[in-house]
C-alpha cells in the first residue's frame, strides 16, 4: 500500500468507526486461495453484470480502476458505497471506472432489491461462483484494489474508507493525470 494511503486508510478507520468485522469474512473460504502484489499486472477476468452482459477488467485498460469485493450481508461494504458513488460521480469523465464484483452466490437475487433501497450507477458485477475473488485472493469484506491506468495494482485496502474524502480523491486524480 502506498504511504499515503497507508496513513489515510488509517486515519479514517479511526475516525470513520466502520471497519470489516469478524462477520465480514467470507463465508466461501478463511484464508486467501492466491495473493495478489503490488506493482504487478491486475489478473483479468470476466464476469456478467446486472443486464447479463459479460464484462472483462481488460475493457477498462487506460482508464484508472477501482475494483471493488462487497456482499450485501457486510455493513462495512453498504457503508462505503455512498461515498464510492460520490467519487465515481466525481471523476468517471476524467477516467475512473468503477466496479463493485457482488460475491454472494445469489447475487442478482439479493443485489436488485437493495439496488432498489441504495441506488448506484456504477457497474456491479457478480462472481457467484468466488472465481474472481480466489483469483484475488479476497477473503475479508470490503476488499479494494486500486488498478492504474496500465493495468498494474497501486494499492490493495481491506476495510471501508470514504471514498470521496479529498486526500482520496486528490489521490485518484494524481494517478489519472499518470501515464497511460
Amino acid at each position: 500500500m502506498s504511504k499515503f494511503l497507508y496513513q489515510y486508510v488509517l486515519l479514517l478507520l479511526l475516525a470513520f468507526s466502520v471497519s470489516c468485522l469478524p462477520g465480514c469474512d467470507s463465508p466461501s473460504q478463511t484464508a486467501p486461495a492466491a495473493s495478489v502484489e503490488l506493482d504487478a499486472v491486475a489478473p483479468d477476468f470476466t464476469l456478467r453484470d446486472l443486464s447479463g452482459v459479460s464484462v472483462s477488467l481488460s475493457d477498462y485498460r487506460g482508464k484508472v480502476v477501482l475494483l471493488n469485493f462487497w456482499a450485501t450481508w457486510c455493513p462495512p461494504c453498504k457503508a462505503e458505497m455512498p461515498s464510492m458513488e460520490k467519487l465515481y460521480r466525481m471523476l468517471k469523465d476524467e477516467g475512473l471506472a468503477l466496479l463493485a464484483v457482488n460475491i454472494e452466490p445469489n447475487g442478482p437475487q439479493t443485489v436488485i432489491p437493495f439496488l432498489k433501497e441504495n441506488p448506484h450507477s456504477f457497474p456491479i458485477l457478480f462472481d457467484d461462483k468466488a472465481s474472481v475473488q480466489k483469483l484475488y485472493g479476497v477473503y475479508k469484506f470490503p476488499e479494494t484494489f486500486v488498478i492504474r491506468k496500465d493495468g498494474t495494482i497501486d494499492d490493495r485496502v481491506i476495510g471501508a474508507i470514504d471514498w470521496a474524502h479529498s486526500d482520496a480523491v486528490e489521490y485518484f486524480k494524481l494517478l489519472l493525470k499518470g501515464p497511460a
